[in-house]
């Protein structure tokens, strides 16, 4: 199947980060933008996406630091952008026992979707704990650089000098509309199917859930990893999960 595509994006970014050390920064950057994307070969196919990204570090003292995030984005058009709430970018399930993917919840087949994003971060849960064509997210993680904050001297050990612990909050939703609060979002079904009977059950979910934990970093061989053990609170229920992932900031 072949589709063609047109489209033009625009991006306002504000900026005054310094960089103190690997992943300790101080400053504020920023992003707002818009995308329009028109299919060429379905002339009653379009999307278009709006969305935010905003980032604050604040020095707590000397290179321990308190970082902050928020984030949303909305999309909208006859064949919109389908978000999946939850995990962390760069993902790496080394533990059998946790769903990359939770296909436990239902999203919204009637819907001509054109293409799908992971909502990140939301640490405690898989991929899909919610989802819908708008999401929107908010982070907070205390970075203490514990060895180097300690020691003044320069040490040859890259592990040792980039190792930070970090404590983390984060909370987060996904769901259909602009804002939330459509009782219409299909992850509030369960569809209980045994032929010839059908049962729906409405389960009446809340379109946020939160996560926290804490969490190590480091940097081996050029790459900086990152392993959260966190417990995701899902209207009462927690759930414990052990997160690897590789990458940079939040």
């Amino acid at each position: 199947v072949d589709e063609y595509w047109v489209g033009v994006s625009c991006n306002y970014v504000y900026d005054n980060v310094r960089k103190r050390d690997l992943n300790i920064y101080n400053g504020t950057r920023a992003k707002v933008f818009a995308e329009a994307f028109a299919q060429l070969n379905k002339s009653d196919s379009y999307l278009t996406v709006f969305g935010l990204d905003v980032r604050h570090y604040q020095k707590i003292h000397r290179n321990l630091i308190f970082a902050s995030r928020v984030a949303y984005s909305t999309s909208y058009g006859t064949s919109p952008l389908l978000y999946y709430l939850g995990a962390v970018d760069n993902w790496l399930n080394l533990f059998s026992r946790y769903q990359t993917y939770n296909a436990n919840i239902q999203y919204d087949h009637s819907v001509d979707w054109a293409y799908q994003a992971v909502g990140t971060n939301m640490r405690g849960f898989s991929q899909n704990i919610r989802n819908g064509n708008s999401f929107a997210v908010a982070n907070f993680e205390l970075r203490w650089p514990v060895i180097q904050y300690f020691v003044v001297k320069p040490m040859k050990s890259d592990i040792l000098r980039n190792f930070q612990l970090i404590g983390f909050f984060d909370v987060g939703g996904a769901w259909s509309g602009l804002i939330p609060g459509k009782k219409e979002n299909a992850y509030n079904y369960t569809i209980l199917q045994q032929n010839p009977i059908s049962v729906e059950i409405d389960e009446m979910r809340q379109p946020f859930v939160c996560g926290y934990g804490f969490g190590i970093r480091t940097r081996i061989f050029g790459y900086f990893m990152r392993l959260d053990n966190s417990w995701g609170y899902d209207e009462g229920d927690v759930q414990k999960m052990l997160q690897f992932s590789l990458g940079m900031d939040f």
